[in-house]
């Protein structure tokens, strides 16, 4: 064997046994998983202390203020032009104000929504969407339990100490028919720079279908070709899998968060939070359309998007990348006023057409 030969392997062993060195000591990223379903599938959830650890004061719940009597005069008898929580006591009714300037505008204080000169005065457009949001947050209290169970939302699930939510979403300022007229053909609003859905290439109007429209979620026929009613097409399951991303990233988590890898279509092998996840599609339906667009009016224009509308809400509006909102933290708990009386003629089914054979196992 020539002395270049040996050269050649021995620069080769050498370059190795550096790599395997480095390798050695590279330190394991502090991964945890735990399994979910069925074994093969894939079916497990992965967490990153690392990075928990950086966003455990965004998922922290801050501290309840003291409780206070429930006894004496109601807040509608003694303050003027209180229409939400006139049941209250005095001592509840401003407990809860304060708790709500401390979640929502920690700077501004009390005028951010209210005339410091006249606290029943409506003229500040901040005094009436804090009205509307309160009525939205005691009706999900009451009536949405089949998406939160008993964990409740408070303004600081959403807001997080900021005036608007950071996660919120503006309808696309494009359109398959702008994008004609531009000359750019009907790009089905897929393959454009943006970050949602999830920083994927998948179409950018899921939001508008499925969070404010009503459309439904198809992704596979239930018949190998296809047949007279059938209504499943590539460019539904693209729109489909655009809005399952968003949960995906919304959650931090995965396909398998929801469904069982080896049986994505079936109801009954897949795990709860598919069923939580449905009715959290209607539930954010019901707050787009009877919550947010009421206010769209009388909105100043810095409050609106590119095409004139209201910011709307979607999971990541609570969820932050979290599967339960502040760790599942039950902050309603502490504050019930907060909580609704239940609709007895109330009807999830209303907000939408999203499998309304879903449940059977058929869709959704």
């Amino acid at each position: 064997m020539s002395s270049s030969m040996n050269l050649n392997r021995s620069l080769v062993a050498g370059v190795l046994s550096a790599g395997l060195a480095v390798m050695a000591g590279c330190e394991k990223p502090p991964v945890d998983s735990e399994q979910t379903g069925y074994r093969g599938t894939g079916m497990q959830d992965v967490d990153n202390p690392r990075i928990e650890a950086e966003n455990a004061a965004l998922h922290a719940a801050p501290e309840a203020r003291e409780s206070v009597s429930s006894e004496g005069p109601r807040a509608g008898e003694i303050y003027q032009n209180v229409e939400v929580l006139e049941d209250l006591s005095v001592a509840e009714f401003t407990r809860l104000m304060q708790s709500m300037t401390e979640w929502v505008a920690p700077e501004q204080g009390c005028t951010y929504c209210h005339d410091g000169k006249d606290f029943a005065s409506e003229e500040l457009y901040t005094y009436q969407v804090s009205r509307k949001m309160l009525q939205m947050t005691r009706d999900v209290n009451a009536n949405w339990d089949t998406h939160m169970s008993d964990n409740g939302v408070t303004c600081y699930t959403c807001h997080r100490g900021e005036n608007v939510p950071s996660e919120t979403w503006f309808e696309e300022p494009s359109s398959p028919k702008t994008q004609v007229a531009a000359g750019l053909g009907n790009v089905q609003m897929q393959n454009m720079a943006s970050d949602k859905p999830a920083y994927a290439s998948l179409p950018r109007d899921a939001f508008e279908r499925y969070l404010l429209g009503h459309e439904d979620l198809t992704v596979e026929g239930d018949t190998v070709l296809p047949t007279a009613d059938w209504s499943k097409s590539l460019k539904g399951t693209e729109a489909s899998y655009s809005l399952m991303m968003h949960m995906s990233d919304s959650i931090g988590g995965n396909c398998t968060t929801c469904h069982n890898t080896g049986r994505l279509g079936q109801w009954d092998e897949s795990p709860v939070q598919r069923e939580i996840s449905w009715h959290g599609i209607r539930m954010t339906r019901d707050i787009n359309v009877n919550y947010m667009l009421p206010l769209e009016g009388n909105q100043p224009e810095a409050r609106l998007g590119p095409t004139g509308d209201i910011a709307k809400v979607n999971c990541a509006t609570c969820h932050y990348g979290r599967q339960l909102p502040l760790n599942g933290t039950k902050m309603v708990e502490d504050y019930p006023g907060l909580i609704g009386d239940e609709d007895p003629n109330f009807d999830y089914m209303q907000f939408g057409d999203l499998g309304t054979e879903g449940l059977s196992g058929d869709n959704g």
